[in-house]
């Protein structure tokens, strides 16, 4: 089985470590998910396992991975420009198992995954698939690949709620050993046990690990209560210590009030007293300085930060925001999607779309976006599922907060806000095709707050952020004074922060 002693991780380009003396063994059985914050080392790790190839260009590494033979089945995060231009066919053939498997094992495997055989076939690119298609695409082929061992990036990412379900049914009943990815709490609680949680402490200077044995709700409560404890004795400690060293004072200070205020005539036997009291307070000073060293710390933990939008954003209630009518949505290639939509939105509502893979959301939540971008009595701000839609990958993470502008107050707020979410100077220099998709995330979030917009068009908003990282997202949405158009297959999001909730269908919206 797979067997992982004394791993070490660090960054080429500026020796940050992401992984230090990780041992493990996975057992039969264990489907083992990996959290963390954004940008913490998880995709790496998981590249490193499967292939170190992969992470030759960015990262070192040092210890042992030993796999003794095994077949190992990788599904990454995107798909990468190449494979995109690439039709559905040639991508399938790509892969050994497809080309060995029989039509009966093909329609089984498009069956379990609830997409038409005629994928495998399609001529259309890649890049043009919903971004469920996709990964309903890759999941398939894996497979077909029956490996040892799957090793699975975000497999959850952008996955309608009925094959989310499916997905869930399969990380429990595969029968092989999973190490996966995930920022969907529901399927995190419903599949896992065994949690790696991956950590980097102290401006990410430190990087910390721990393995748990135990479900995802169950770690997180455990991790919670520990903290509590931890940090309530601590503040006990300061607090006794704080008391003492109050005591030492005032005895400092009446003996060095007596010693001002003796007689000449009593000066020499008192003073002697004295000076045996004042050594005994020094004693009693420096013992309490041995002791302060061993106090219980503060709890040292990586927390989910985000600046929140500003209270003061607001959208007056009734005003029209939206006011839309399709008689049809189509592909850029002319395929029908639906018809007879029709959708309004007055003031500060808040609404989600949902709806199966490739019903068309995304190509809907682009035309309101085109709609109500350009309105000059809204700020409307723009997060598409595809960040590379929008957003310039060679720009640093300053330059797309401040649209390149060199003023120095728009750059002195823009590292403001980055370091307080704690991004690296490292970081803030580097450009952003070097980030985590979660970090990319943060960045939209973080140009929507400083623009002040009052209407959000999100789509997938929290695809890329961590589950812990997850209800700070929500509860930024759920409490945001403007409008909010957005389209989402996370449970939690869409029942907490996503409103009213339409399905689209290919009759047009359908309000659930």
């Amino acid at each position: 089985m797979l067997q992982i002693k004394d791993l070490c991780i660090s960054m080429k380009k500026d020796l940050r470590p992401l992984l230090s003396g990780f041992s493990f063994a996975l057992n039969p059985g264990d489907r083992v998910a990996v959290i963390g914050e954004e940008g913490d080392g998880k995709s790496t790790l998981l590249k490193l396992i499967y292939d170190a190839s992969m992470v030759e260009g960015y990262a070192e590494w040092s210890g042992q991975i030993m796999k003794d033979g095994l077949l190992l089945g990788y599904l990454s995060q995107e798909v990468g420009p190449k494979e995109g231009s690439l039709s559905g066919y040639e991508f399938c053939c790509r892969e050994p198992a497809f080309l060995e498997s029989s039509p009966g094992e093909l329609s089984a495997a498009a069956g379990k995954l609830g997409i038409p055989v005629e994928l495998f076939y399609t001529d259309r690119p890649v890049g043009t698939l919903s971004g469920g298609e996709k990964v309903k695409l890759r999941m398939a082929l894996l497979t077909l690949k029956r490996p040892d061992v799957y090793l699975l990036d975000e497999p959850s990412n952008d996955l309608d709620v009925e094959t989310l379900e499916w997905l869930e049914g399969f990380l429990l009943d595969c029968g092989k050993p999973v190490i996966y990815i995930s920022h969907d709490e529901a399927l995190l609680e419903n599949t896992a046990n065994v949690i790696l949680h991956m950590e980097l402490l102290r401006r990410k200077t430190l990087p910390r690990w721990t393995v748990a044995r135990s479900g995802y709700r169950q770690y997180v409560e455990e991790r919670l209560g520990r903290f509590r404890k931890q940090e309530q004795l601590a503040r006990k400690e300061r607090e006794e210590d704080r008391k003492r060293q109050e005591k030492i004072r005032r005895m400092e200070q009446q003996v060095q009030h007596r010693m001002d205020s003796i007689s000449h005539a009593e000066r020499d036997a008192v003073a002697r007293l004295l000076k045996k009291k004042m050594k005994s307070v020094k004693s009693m000073e420096h013992r309490y300085d041995r002791e302060r060293g061993d106090m219980t710390e503060f709890p040292d933990s990586e927390e989910a930060l985000l600046a929140g939008f500003d209270p003061g954003v607001s959208i007056p209630a009734g005003k029209t925001v939206l006011e839309l009518s399709l008689p049809e949505l189509r592909t850029e290639d002319g395929r029908l999607l639906a018809e007879n939509i029709e959708l309004t939105v007055r003031g500060p509502e808040h609404i989600c779309i949902i709806g199966k893979n490739g019903a068309g959301k995304t190509t809907l939540l682009r035309k309101i976006a085109v709609m109500l971008l350009g309105r000059g009595d809204l700020k409307a701000a723009y997060m598409p599922q595809s960040y590379a839609e929008t957003l310039d990958q060679n720009m640093t993470p300053v330059e797309f907060l401040t649209d390149g502008s060199g003023e120095k107050a728009a750059l002195t707020r823009a590292k403001t806000y980055l370091g307080s979410m704690k991004y690296t100077p490292e970081e803030c220099a580097h450009n952003i095709n070097g980030l985590s998709g979660g970090q990319k995330a943060k960045l939209f979030f973080l140009r929507m707050i400083l623009s002040g917009s009052n209407v959000l068009i999100l789509d997938e908003p929290t695809r890329n952020f961590s589950p812990l990282s997850g209800p700070v997202i929500r509860g930024m949405v759920e409490g945001f004074g403007g409008c909010v158009i957005s389209v989402s297959h996370d449970r939690r999001f869409i029942g907490q922060a996503g409103g009213m909730v339409y399905e689209l269908t290919e009759r047009g919206l359908l309000k659930k």
